[in-house]
C-alpha cells in the first residue's frame, strides 16, 4: 500500500499535466476578460462551515464528507466544494467594504468520500467562479454565459443548458407543504435517507440517487408552479437576458441541485459529445448563504465544474490541449572538458529562454543522440576538444537531419 495512491486520488503525470495547464489558462485568461479576480482558500475549514453553508441534510455533509479532529480538539473537514470557502473569506476579510459585487474564481483541490468512478473521485478538482453583491438577474445571466463560453472555446460544441428556479425562502415554504403531504402519500417507498429528511428538509428528496425516490420525485408537484411573484419576474428577467445573448436554453422543472444554500435560479450544462448526456458544469444563486454564515445580508451566485470529468469528455472526443512546444536544444559532449563547456551553454541558454538539456547519466556519445533523438528535441550539437578550441560546432535538425556549422557563442540567436 506503501507505493499505491489511496483510492480515489489520481498522480497527474507530467505526461498529462499539459492538459490541465491548458484548461487552467483558458478559465484563468476568460475570467480576466469578465472581470474575475483569483482567490485561493486553505484546503480544509472547520466543519461548522460545512454544516451551516451547505446544509446538514445533503448527501454531501451526511455521507461524503472527510471529517477529523485535530490536535487541539477541533473538528476540522477537507473541504467539499468552493462555495463555502469563498463566503468565509468574503465575510472574514470584509470583501463587501470594496465596490460591489466582488467577482472571484478559483481552481482548487476538493475531497468527498464516495465510490470512485469515471470522472468522479475522491480527491478532485473545480474551476469556480462567485459573485457577491448583486441580486440583479443579468448576473445569473452573466455567469452562465462565462460558463457557456468556457466550455464552448475548450472544444465543446453539444452543449445544452437547463435552467430552473427554486424559489426564495417565501415560495419554498407554501411549496414545502405540498411536497411534505405528497410524500407522505408514498412514506414507505421512500429510502431511509428521505423518510428523515421529510420533516426537515423535504427539497432534498429531490435530489435523492435512489431510482424509487427519483421516479416518486419525477411526479412530485413542481417548485417552478409555486414561485412568488419576485421569483418569476427575477426568472424571467434571467430568461429575457439569455435570450438577448442568443444563448438557447430549456426550462427544466426537476434541476434542484444537490446543496441547501441554493435560491432562484439554478442551472446545469450537459454535453452531448460524448454520445449521451452528461453533466458538465452546475451552479445556481444562493442569496442567504453570507447570512446564514453570519455575515450581513448579501445576494451571491456561482457556478463550478470538475475538471477530471471535463478532461474525460475532451479525451474521448479528441479534442485538442494545445499545441506543445518539443524541447529546443539538446548539447551532447565528449570528455570532461566538453561536458564542462556544455553544463555552461545550457546554463546560459535556459537564462535567455531556450529550453535545452545535456547529459546527466554520463552516456557515450551515440546513447546521448537516441536519448535526444527519443525525447523529441528539435535541434542538437555536439561538443568535443575540437569544437571549443574553434569556438564552432554544427547543430543538427532533427526533423530533416539538415545541418549548419555555427558559432558556439551564436547558437542563442540561431535558435531564436
Amino acid at each position: 500500500m506503501l507505493t499505491k495512491a489511496p483510492r480515489g486520488t489520481n498522480d497527474i503525470l507530467a505526461s498529462d499535466s499539459y492538459k490541465w495547464q491548458y484548461i487552467e489558462e483558458k478559465a484563468r485568461d476568460l475570467c480576466r476578460r469578465f472581470g474575475y479576480g483569483e482567490i485561493r482558500t486553505p484546503t480544509f475549514e472547520h466543519t461548522e462551515l460545512f454544516l451551516r453553508g451547505v446544509g446538514d441534510t445533503t448527501d454531501v455533509v451526511e455521507k461524503q464528507m472527510y471529517t477529523f479532529e485535530d490536535k487541539g480538539n477541533r473538528s476540522i473537514t477537507l473541504r467539499p466544494e468552493g462555495t463555502a470557502s469563498a463566503a468565509r473569506a468574503y465575510i472574514e476579510h470584509n470583501l463587501g467594504a470594496q465596490p460591489l459585487p466582488v467577482k472571484l474564481f478559483y481552481l482548487i483541490p476538493c475531497f468527498r468520500y464516495e465510490k470512485p468512478q469515471a470522472g468522479r473521485l475522491r480527491e478532485f478538482h473545480q474551476f469556480g467562479v462567485e459573485v457577491f453583491g448583486s441580486q440583479a438577474p443579468t448576473v445569473d445571466a452573466e455567469i452562465i454565459s462565462l460558463a457557456m463560453l468556457f466550455l464552448s472555446e475548450l472544444g465543446l460544441q453539444e452543449l445544452a443548458l437547463n435552467i430552473n428556479s427554486i424559489g426564495c425562502p417565501t415560495c419554498r415554504k407554501a411549496y414545502n407543504e405540498v411536497l411534505i403531504a405528497y410524500f407522505k402519500e408514498h412514506y414507505d417507498e421512500l429510502c431511509d435517507t428521505c423518510k428523515s429528511r421529510l420533516e426537515r428538509n423535504p427539497l432534498r428528496i429531490l435530489d435523492c440517487k435512489s431510482p424509487i425516490c427519483g421516479a416518486l420525485a419525477k411526479k412530485a408537484p413542481k417548485l417552478i408552479d409555486y414561485l412568488c411573484s419576485g421569483c418569476r419576474e427575477h426568472f424571467d428577467a434571467v430568461k429575457t437576458a439569455l435570450d438577448g445573448m442568443g444563448i438557447a436554453y430549456t426550462v427544466d422543472p426537476d434541476i434542484v441541485r444537490g446543496l441547501d444554500y441554493y435560491t432562484k435560479t439554478v442551472f446545469e450544462i450537459t454535453s452531448n459529445d460524448i454520445g449521451s448526456q452528461s453533466a458538465v458544469c452546475g451552479g445556481g444563486r444562493y442569496d442567504g448563504l453570507i447570512e446564514e454564515l453570519g455575515g450581513a445580508p448579501t445576494p451571491g451566485i456561482g457556478f463550478a465544474l470538475g475538471i477530471e470529468r471535463l478532461l474525460m469528455v475532451m479525451e474521448q472526443k479528441g479534442l485538442s490541449f494545445g499545441e506543445v512546444e518539443p524541447p529546443k536544444l539538446y548539447v551532447a559532449s565528449i570528455g570532461a572538458a566538453a561536458d564542462a563547456y556544455a553544463e555552461t551553454l545550457v546554463y546560459h541558454l535556459r537564462k535567455n529562454g531556450i529550453s535545452c538539456e545535456k547529459d546527466r547519466m554520463g552516456r557515450s556519445l551515440k546513447a546521448q543522440m537516441k536519448y535526444a533523438d527519443k525525447s523529441g528535441y528539435q535541434y542538437t550539437v555536439v561538443l568535443g576538444d575540437d569544437e571549443i578550441a574553434q569556438k564552432k560546432a554544427v547543430l543538427k535538425r532533427m526533423s530533416d537531419g539538415e545541418s549548419v556549422t555555427v558559432e558556439l557563442d551564436e547558437i542563442e540567436n540561431y535558435l531564436k
